[in-house]
């Protein structure tokens, strides 16, 4: 076997950049990538993959082990970091503040993909003005079993509803399942105001396409393609353009030109097919600082959702619950002032772990070990859950059995696999509010 080499120096623009344990595999199922030949596609669409993150506070997505092993979630900036990269203090709506990195050079880039940053996870804001975001997010996420045509499908809804609001959206694949379209917004209003607009933006193409988009926040209500109106929320980050994402083939977060919409194939870009793409057709969002838009006419439309009965949608946990906002439990678990028998939905635990490839795969083997059960099953009665413990990610997949009959439903068996990395941690805290009480 060959010695990995202990590290190589790498000259980007005039810096030196230390590339440490470069012959480090980061993919190794399906194709092969050390974290060199990562940190070389990053320089080689560096252009590009900078205008997504450049002058913004940026989360480090750390997959210290590569992409088949799991990552965590790192906000302050390291302590020992080279000299000519800058930092900002941010607040958190915890009331925490943390200094993060900003990259604004190729060099920069370089440093922290050597960190184990294989997807790029910048704030929507400037380091000028950290409160005003200049970035409405729209984030298209199809229920499993949902194709990708129905995905295209909702984006060219959402480039109609832009367009009718004045605003231009700029598309790109999520690099996963879904695709993302970037407003650049005028750096006018709050977090906030952002989300509120978003949140009116999400019911406006769900009225305008009920069969197939979503804007429910409740996993149990959804269908289609949701809309993910709480990526505007303040600390929440998208993978910015170009990013790697962890995938066995190493897809990118590619942006689009609207006509590549309609027939695009995320599978088409890679980490192996983008440098030529870009070299050949150059940034397709280019032009997006250019155009910055107003949201004034998507908070017009907000307040019409309010005056018309519909108040705030539910945001995520952690966050302070707002005055306007609907009891956030989901509604299969909220009171109604009607007494009538609650409904619990039949839901079983199939996978729990942080490798969201190894919880699909126990996905696959519960299926085929109940064959016909799985065959009864709505593509929305799968549920992929992406938990978030203080650090990481880690994937938990539930089943319905809602279409299943009584009888023939299956008993909770023990998740395959059952790696939950929070158990430890919520038995303490039974333990430790028992012997409070």
């Amino acid at each position: 076997m060959a010695k990995e080499t202990a590290s190589t120096v790498l000259s980007v623009e005039g810096r030196e950049v230390q590339i440490t344990h470069p012959d480090k595999l980061y993919f190794s199922a399906q194709v092969r990538i050390s974290k060199l030949d990562l940190v070389r596609y990053y320089l080689s669409v560096a252009q590009g993959a900078l205008a997504g993150i450049r002058d913004r506070p940026i989360v480090l997505k750390r997959f210290v082990n590569g992409a088949e092993a799991e990552a965590f979630y790192q906000k302050r900036a390291p302590s020992q970091r080279t000299p000519w990269l800058r930092t900002v203090t941010l607040a958190f709506p915890s009331g925490r503040t943390t200094e993060e990195i900003v990259v604004d050079d190729a060099p920069g880039l370089a440093w922290i993909v050597n960190l184990g940053c294989i997807e790029l996870h910048p704030h929507p804001v400037r380091s000028s003005d950290l409160d005003h975001p200049d970035e409405l997010r729209i984030d298209l996420d199809p229920v499993p079993g949902v194709s990708w045509a129905d995905v295209r499908r909702v984006a060219l809804e959402v480039k109609g509803l832009l367009e009718e609001l004045g605003l231009r959206g700029w598309p790109k694949t999520s690099g996963s399942r879904g695709m993302h379209v970037n407003v650049r917004i005028e750096p006018r209003w709050t977090f906030a105001e952002v989300r509120r607009a978003a949140v009116a933006f999400s019911r406006a193409v769900e009225r305008r396409a009920p069969s197939l988009a979503s804007s429910k926040w409740w996993k149990e209500e959804r269908h289609g393609v949701f809309l993910d109106y709480n990526q505007n929320a303040k600390d929440r980050t998208m993978c910015s353009a170009y990013s790697v994402r962890p995938l066995p083939d190493a897809r990118v977060s590619a942006p689009l030109h609207w006509h590549e919409v309609p027939d695009c194939d995320p599978a088409d870009f890679t980490i192996f097919t983008i440098p030529e793409r870009f070299a050949k057709i150059g940034d397709p969002h280019a032009g997006m600082d250019a155009e910055p838009g107003s949201l004034e006419e998507l908070l017009e439309l907000a307040d019409k959702d309010e005056a018309a009965g519909l108040g705030d949608a539910p945001w995520p946990p952690h966050f302070r619950k707002t005055e306007a906002e609907a009891p956030r439990v989901a509604p299969s678990r909220a009171k109604s002032a009607v007494k009538k028998p609650r409904v619990k939905m039949p839901l079983i635990v199939v996978a729990n772990s942080p490798d969201k490839s190894a919880a699909l795969a126990g996905l696959e083997r519960w299926k085929s070990k109940h064959v016909q059960i799985a065959g009864l099953l709505a593509a929305d009665d799968v549920l992929v859950d992406s938990m978030r413990g203080r650090s990481s990610t880690w994937t938990r997949i539930r089943v319905n059995l809602r279409h299943v009959p009584e009888a023939q439903r299956p008993p909770q068996e023990t998740p395959d696999p059952d790696d939950d990395p929070t158990r430890e941690w919520r038995e303490w805290r039974k333990k430790k509010a028992t012997k409070e009480d």
